[in-house]
């Protein structure tokens, strides 16, 4: 390791050779109590390495060029991953899914990746590719993960609770009326994480952001409100995806006729 005039420190190979050395620990912890995860811990550290070397390599090309198509072209891309893993979250697949998952992750993403960039960075011009990339990437991280509990936890209610759905439709219950408890739950589920977080950040972790930034070597205040800018960030994106999600889904699961079908 190197130390820098601004007290950075400059991760070489050998650190990250050390650091891989815990993953190997976390295996022995595995086979030692038969998790039998092993396997599934090497391949997640595998392709950690690669998939972060690979994208490191993208954003250096890309940071030197700015060029709009370029960015564009990245956070496409990245907002189609993002969908994708959304959809894989969820157990029971019906038609549609994809589409309902790609649209709450992409809309709720892009709108509050918009916000940051415009209205409260100010950032000029909005391509600038180390502004954009890893607030949209930030963003889309946590969403997509709040959009994959919700949708997994409203399909699962609609499946377990058909009878009690139907027999509000047979006593005039409108659709929504008749689904709103389910769907309130799964919103819910969706954003206890971020809370959860929201509620510790600062007191119990330090969020990777703002470690990431005092790390090398950034003030600690400005740390702090990028920090609080992007909890907030991740906090309307949750909760805008969330929403989009439960809505999406409910009306795959009713007809033209306001009746009640499982896909």
């Amino acid at each position: 390791m190197t130390n820098t005039n601004e007290l950075q420190i400059l991760l070489t190979t050998t650190d990250i050779a050390l650091a891989s050395s815990l993953i190997l620990l976390v295996m022995l912890v595995s086979w030692r109590l038969r998790l039998h995860l092993g396997s599934t811990l090497l391949i997640a550290a595998v392709r950690t390495i690669v998939q972060l070397s690979f994208i490191g390599l993208i954003l250096a090309w890309v940071f030197a060029r700015e060029q709009w198509y370029e960015v564009l072209l990245i956070l496409t891309m990245m907002t189609l991953i993002a969908g994708i893993a959304a959809k894989n979250r969820v157990k029971r697949v019906y038609k549609g899914l994809f589409t309902d998952t790609l649209l709450a992750v992409s809309l709720s993403a892009v709108l509050v990746t918009t916000i940051a960039i415009t209205i409260i960075l100010q950032v000029s011009p909005w391509y600038t590719p180390q502004f954009i990339i890893p607030i949209l990437g930030l963003i889309l991280g946590n969403s997509l993960t709040a959009i994959s509990l919700t949708s997994n936890q409203l399909v699962e209610a609609f499946y377990s609770q058909q009878p009690r759905i139907e027999m509000m439709l047979s006593l005039s219950a409108t659709p929504y009326e008749a689904i709103h408890s389910p769907m309130r739950a799964a919103i819910i589920s969706g954003m206890t994480p971020t809370l959860n977080s929201m509620l510790v950040v600062g007191i119990v972790s330090l969020p990777g952001m703002m470690t990431g930034q005092i790390l090398a070597g950034a003030d600690p205040s400005q740390a702090v409100r990028y920090q609080i800018v992007s909890m907030f960030l991740i906090c309307a994106s949750s909760t805008l995806g969330c929403t989009l999600s439960a809505l999406l889904t409910y009306r795959r699961f009713f007809n033209a006729n306001k009746q009640f079908v499982l896909p």
